[in-house]
């Protein structure tokens, strides 16, 4: 790898990853807050402020914006996330710059305009609206929800109607004010880039970020908990979990690992069990995710009502004696797949400076391939079997979206789970 960082003195972090053999480069932003930064009376602001910042600055309209990154082929785009914030664009090699001045452009002089405003949040509510009725997306919303009970960090994404549509202005501005400053952003760029010309560009586009430590996100609770809602549907959404390791903690790769061979793909326990031998569910997987200071571990299936109860029985049966009787063989196949995942993504300069940026954020450096490979194959089956005990001993978080009349509580979870 061919990884350079620099820091400014005022604390804004600057990462790059050369391809040289692309002709094609990926640059963006990284803000060190998303969803779990906001109070309760910013609740869908992070989300908010990612649109509005595409919605016409000082020097260039919102259609200006669009008109000059595509004028030269590229695209951009934003996210929020329950942690962090991106902005990312896509360019020809000779670019960037222009990239980057886009970048600086609509992130330090952002106009806010308030028709642009109240047009934005009317997209945001039919945006919420839609998740609304997608039973696949709102079961996770209800998930984290009572897995976080009362936090940011449980709350959705998008916010609510009611709270979207009472954003002011000056909410919108203070809050970007307030937390997308140069101590907490990281800037990232991969593909057919040189380090010294980006920092370059980052020094003239970026000045007028503020240079304040924005404040930290409320430390999360992980306490488990039932949520759903009855809707008329074909079939049932259930998703159960559990608590699973940060990704500061080392635990955190046997945990993947763990999730990944129980049920991560169509040989795994899971679907062969539940799919193959017995036909409950067209789909059923299990995930992993990590945040800074807790983590979710578990699997979403949608069945028809009737199969539910036999469905998370079996599931529940197949985590239990996974986390038993997980073998070589599996053990392999999962660390297989994971490695290829995480190779994978190293190849797209959009997902490596994607990576790059969170690493730099997350751990104040870039792991090298070796690193994260002999991570993955250090793992033992103790390790990995440890690691799956570790979350069913937690308490269960059940969410169900359809017939729910039919899914266990939280407390026959956990019976089942301890053979009673």
């Amino acid at each position: 790898m061919s990884i350079e960082l620099t820091t400014l003195e005022s604390g804004l972090r600057i990462v790059t990853d050369t391809m040289r053999e692309l002709e094609t480069a990926s640059v963006g932003v990284w803000i060190d807050a998303g969803s779990r930064t906001e109070s309760r009376d910013e609740h869908g602001l992070s989300h908010l402020v990612e649109h509005m910042v595409f919605k016409g600055t000082r020097r260039r309209s919102a259609r200006a914006i669009a008109e000059e990154i595509e004028s030269v082929g590229g695209d951009i785009n934003g996210a929020t996330s329950v942690e962090h914030t991106c902005y990312q664009a896509r360019v020809l090699a000779a670019d960037t710059g222009l990239a980057l001045d886009i970048l600086g452009d609509i992130l330090t002089e952002s106009a806010f305009d308030p028709a642009e405003l109240d047009r934005e949040k009317s997209v945001i509510v039919q945006e919420i609206g839609e998740v609304r009725d997608m039973p696949d997306d709102l079961v996770f919303d209800l998930f984290n929800e009572a897995a976080y009970p009362g936090q940011p960090i449980g709350r959705p994404i998008l916010g609510t109607p009611g709270s979207v549509s009472d954003f002011s202005r000056a909410t919108v501005a203070g809050y970007l004010g307030r937390h997308y400053t140069k101590p907490a952003s990281v800037v990232a760029a991969a593909g057919a880039v040189d380090h010294a010309r980006i920092v370059e560009a980052v020094s003239a586009n970026f000045g007028g970020m503020p240079v304040h430590e924005s404040a930290a996100a409320p430390s999360a609770r992980y306490q488990g908990g039932d949520a759903r809602e009855k809707r008329k549907l074909e079939q049932t959404h259930v998703v159960i979990g559990f608590e699973a390791p940060s990704f500061h903690d080392p635990a955190t790769w046997a945990a993947h690992v763990f999730a990944n061979a129980a049920g991560g793909g169509v040989s795994s326990r899971l679907f062969q069990e539940v799919r193959e031998k017995r036909g409950l569910a067209y789909s059923i997987y299990s995930f992993n995710w990590g945040y800074s200071d807790t983590g979710l571990f578990g699997f979403h299936a949608s069945s028809a009502h009737r199969d539910v109860p036999e469905l998370v029985n079996v599931a529940l049966d197949c985590l239990a004696e996974c986390a038993e009787t997980l073998n070589d063989a599996e053990m392999r196949r999962a660390s297989a797949a994971m490695k290829l995942s995480l190779l994978t993504a190293l190849e797209s300069p959009s997902s490596r400076a994607d990576q790059i940026a969170r690493q730099v954020m997350v751990f104040g450096r870039v792991l090298t391939r070796a690193e994260i490979i002999e991570k993955i194959d250090r793992l033992t089956l103790k390790e990995i079997r440890a690691a799956g005990r570790a979350a069913l001993r937690t308490a269960p978080t059940v969410a169900v979206v359809g017939q729910t009349a039919k899914a266990p509580d939280p407390g026959r979870v956990r019976e089942r789970l301890s053979g009673a």
